[in-house]
């Protein structure tokens, strides 16, 4: 008995483990056709953008011919080169993007056909050309463009343009505000001089007026603007039936300030002389080191306006901070102007606008300060 109860089970044993052993094969070769499936799948994708990068070579290149021929023919109008040699320079560059062309397609071909006849994954790989190298450059050169900060391509990181005639800037200032109110001197403001400031933050472009000269340009952007007055004698803002007067506080303040906010849009006539930079593929004016005036104006909106008391009541320190209510004008427009030495200016604005709707005395905010154009 004992007998055939072992060869029963061993017989089931066996039965058990050729039925695993069958299913175990089926998974595996289940697994495997995935994952053949998943390699072409990868294969085909792969071909497929290397395709529509054949198109985009061509593009870009053409588009590269077309920039040099620009920049050819600007050459030839400003006649620093002869008709002769801008038609050799055209050869050249038209030679030159053909065999970049051809260059480029071949390596791509070459690429194909690699995933064409692979039949594993990994074993399709190349290394990257030049141009398909993802760079971060900080600063330049003659043979890179004049963006300080590029993330991206290699191959996109185009030349910087023969001329260009459009610069870009960070305008940054600050200093003392104050206001000029009618039938009263600036020493006699109910505002202090030392608490009372301004601070200005924009961005501007600047742009040549004349082909063959810098000596004239427009610079014009936009820039927001805040101005705080510091209210002396315990005196605060307050609003009557929309008019806008200034009264004692009951109790001894700490700190009394008003401040606007607004969003403007300067324009500037520039002038003053500039240095010429040439170089082989390009030119440049630079106004570093050199002596510049700008004159104009600006006009824009008031986006805020905020009245701050700082005080002590029953022993506890109170903030109160009141922000609109307070008939400011909301469209604002004035006049500005700036002496610069480089970058660094001494900075003039006056709002032609008065600083509240209705006032028995009109009052105008001027601001004087340090102006900073950081290219």
């Amino acid at each position: 008995m004992n007998t055939i109860t072992r060869l029963l089970v061993y017989g089931i044993v066996a039965m058990s483990l050729s039925t695993l052993q069958a299913q175990v094969s089926q998974d595996s070769t289940k697994v495997q056709k995935s994952k053949n499936s998943a390699r072409q799948d990868y294969i085909n994708e792969q071909i497929q953008k290397l395709v529509a990068l054949r198109v985009k070579v061509e593009e870009q290149e053409k588009q590269y011919l077309k920039q040099d021929i620009e920049d050819i023919n600007k050459r030839l109008d400003k006649k620093e080169i002869s008709a002769a040699e801008a038609e050799n320079l055209k050869k050249e560059a038209a030679t030159k993007r053909a065999k970049n062309i051809e260059d480029k397609l071949a390596i791509i071909d070459k690429k194909i056909a690699i995933y064409e006849r692979s039949d594993k994954a990994y074993q399709v790989g190349l290394p990257k050309t030049e141009g398909d190298q993802t760079i971060i450059r900080i600063g330049g050169s003659e043979d890179t463009n004049e963006s300080f900060i590029y993330i991206g391509k290699k191959e996109f990181d185009r030349p910087r343009p023969y001329d260009r005639r459009t610069t870009s800037d960070i305008v940054f200032a600050f200093g003392f505000n104050n206001a000029l109110i009618e039938d009263q001197d600036l020493g006699d403001s109910p505002y202090k001089i030392a608490g009372s400031g301004f601070m200005e933050l924009g961005y501007a472009w600047k742009t040549r007026i004349f082909d063959n000269t810098n000596f004239w340009r427009i610079k014009y952007g936009f820039s927001f603007q805040w101005n705080k007055l510091d209210v002396k004698d315990n005196q605060f803002f307050v609003n009557q039936n929309d008019e806008i007067t200034l009264q004692e506080f009951p109790i001894e303040l700490d700190k009394a300030k008003f401040r606007t906010t607004n969003l403007v849009f300067p324009v500037h006539l520039e002038f003053g002389p500039s240095k010429k930079i040439e170089r082989e593929k390009y030119f440049r004016y630079s106004t570093r080191k050199k002596f510049k005036v700008g004159l104009g104006g600006y006009a824009g909106l008031n986006i805020g306006s905020m009245q701050k008391l700082k005080y002590k009541e029953d022993g506890n320190r109170i903030k109160n901070k009141q922000r609109g209510g307070f008939e400011v004008n909301e469209f604002v427009y004035g006049l500005s102007g700036y002496l610069a030495w480089g970058s660094t200016a001494l900075y003039v604005k006056y709002d032609l606008n008065p600083l509240f709707k209705n006032q028995i005395v009109d009052q105008n905010n001027i601001s004087v300060g340090i102006r900073f154009d950081m290219d």
